[in-house]
């Protein structure tokens, strides 16, 4: 099978276009807009520098001059542009063919040179004293939507975990519990056990402020080994992991290794003292070791052991790079983390790369999640748990399916109502550019209709029972010209940007693409329904139309399987 997609155009036009290279000429090569019924367009203003002639009088020149390939039906020189229209029966027959291999073509017909990587994806790195909250599921689903898509590309993924597992935090909850737990277990999931003590010592420490030197002699004791001390954290730390593991078999999410700051904290001085021994870095008059990044780096300089002698946090970031480089050899690391932590990531590379680590990390940094009542703040108890928010978009995903459907089992329904309300939730997160803070509205993002993953997932369904009802076998052998209403076009060259949408957002770790694409294509699928029946008299124009949206059907999955969300035969 013959690869047909913006790359074999741009190698098509290469024989005519020798003053540029294939790649320059894929870069150039643009989506027309909607109404346009092209599929790809070529702009002729680069060329104008070179052939000192107008735009339009290059395009007009280059139709002249080109002979149309098998797999174009047709070429327009619409004044600077170059129109370029695929023939629908290669679309539709890679698709229908490839099925789920569709969206890497070029990796499945063996004609990639894209080097595979093995890339190590850390995430969510959350602190053991109180449960994930609602900034915590960005971060998951950013994480393993991201790990999907690589996976997807034939890449080796490798999804790791940092756990924040010391410090003075953990103590404050640590603290709590020992004063006002009495020895309890949890009665309810063991993270929010444990993050209830971390909201009680909140609470006290307004009314006690000798609070918080108890909490910092708890952290001296720690450090010190004090065998109760120890005995409390691996216990309330165990109650807080078992919570998690409950979150993240709910989200679909496993980790090949995880780590603990518990394990690595102390190492990474080592390194330091190492870097300073030979020069890398320098002691001040008060005992503290700096590294200076003004010049070479244009940075703050920053301090990397106290005067105390005691270690700071990127200390830890240090050691764990070259642990995973280790444990892993990557050729890649990517840390999920948000934005806030922007330049301790540029702090953390720079410091590597004074150490002569010159491995390729890479911070995929997120904007803040908030609720239409504000902000949230862990201490004072008013952040909104993962959990909570899990439950919320399932509930009322239970009382769409039971308005919808009143007839089936509750058993159906509550299997419906899961998929739906992960659907829901995932693919609001996923809809937004990462670099983007956004509001989520849990009602909003369960409808039926507008920009929602059960609008995705209700199209998929549709187009399931039409093929149901229909009494014929779906095959390539079809009649393509008999696709000719508009919206049938529009449909079919939507499908083939589906290689391009994936290999960018590959590229550019840009999965709201993803999306972003599903939701135009449904909205092209539904237009297309209210205009065309599919199941019809015609017979030969019945079989092209189920063609049509059995592809459609197949790219809806490819799109939904990499954001993580399950697909529904019936609504």
């Amino acid at each position: 099978m013959k690869v047909i997609d913006k790359t074999a155009v741009a190698q098509f036009l290469n024989e005519y276009l020798s003053q540029l290279t294939v790649q320059d000429i894929e870069v150039l090569i643009e989506i027309p807009p909607t109404e346009i019924d092209y599929t790809y367009a070529f702009p002729c203003f680069r060329l104008a520098k070179v052939e000192k002639k107008a735009p339009k009088i290059i395009a007009k020149e280059l139709k002249k001059q080109i002979k149309l390939p098998d797999f174009l039906e047709d070429i327009e020189a619409n004044g600077p542009y170059l129109n370029i229209k695929v023939k629908a029966k290669y679309i539709l027959k890679q698709i229908f063919e490839l099925n789920e291999d569709y969206g890497r073509l070029r990796l499945k017909l063996g004609v990639s040179d894209e080097k595979k990587k093995r890339i190590v994806i850390e995430y969510p790195s959350p602190n053991t004293n109180k449960p994930l909250h609602f900034g915590h599921v960005r971060n998951m689903l950013l994480g393993k939507s991201l790990s999907n898509l690589l996976k997807y590309m034939g890449h080796t993924i490798f999804q790791v975990n940092l756990y924040n597992n010391r410090g003075i935090h953990i103590c404050q909850s640590m603290l709590a519990y020992k004063k006002w737990g009495n020895n309890e277990k949890p009665n309810k999931k063991g993270d929010h056990f444990v993050g209830d003590y971390y909201v009680k010592y909140g609470e006290k420490l307004k009314q006690d402020k000798e609070l918080e030197k108890e909490a910092y002699e708890l952290l001296r004791l720690w450090e010190a080994g004090d065998k109760a001390t120890v005995a409390l954290w691996k216990k309330m730390n165990k109650w807080v992991l078992d919570g998690f593991n409950k979150t993240y078999e709910k989200l679909g999410i496993s980790f090949e290794k995880e780590y603990f700051e518990s394990d690595l904290y102390l190492k990474g001085k080592e390194i330091i003292l190492d870097g300073l021994s030979k020069g890398i870095f320098e002691k001040l008059e008060n005992g503290a070791i700096i590294a200076r990044l003004k010049e070479k780096y244009n940075l703050e300089d920053k301090i990397l052991v106290r005067s105390d002698g005691t270690s700071i946090y990127i200390t830890q970031d240090i050691y764990l790079a070259y642990r995973k480089k280790a444990d892993f050899d990557y050729d890649r690391s990517i840390y999920v983390v948000g934005d806030p932590q922007i330049q301790h990531f540029k702090w953390l590379f720079a410091i590597l790369d004074m150490l002569g680590f010159e491995e390729d990390n890479y911070h995929l940094s997120y904007g803040m999640v908030s609720l239409p009542s504000g902000k949230m703040k862990s201490r004072e108890g008013i952040v909104v748990d993962a959990d909570d928010i899990i439950e919320e978009v399932e509930s009322l995903a239970f009382q769409e399916v039971e308005k919808r459907y009143p007839y089936i089992s509750s058993i159906e329904k509550k299997k419906r109502a899961e998929i739906i309300g992960q659907a829901a939730l995932k693919f609001y997160i996923l809809k937004y550019n990462p670099i983007k803070g956004f509001v989520f509205k849990p009602t909003e993002s369960i409808s039926f209709e507008g920009e929602t993953g059960p609008y995705i997932q209700y199209c998929y369904a549709r187009i399931a029972s039409i093929i149901k009802k229909s009494e014929f076998e779906i095959s390539t052998n079809i009649n393509c010209d008999l696709l000719k209403h508009e919206k049938e076009k529009f449909l079919i060259k939507e499908l083939t940007y589906l290689p391009d949408i994936i290999d960018l957002s590959e590229k550019t770790y840009n999965i709201h693409l993803i999306a972003q694409y599903l939701l135009s294509l449904c909205q092209l699928f539904n237009s297309f329904y209210s205009s065309c029946q599919v199941i019809s008299e015609d017979k030969e124009l019945e079989r092209a139309r189920l063609l049509l949206i059995k592809c459609v059907q197949v790219v809806i999955k490819i799109g939904l399987n990499i954001l993580g969300i399950e697909t529904l035969e019936k609504m």
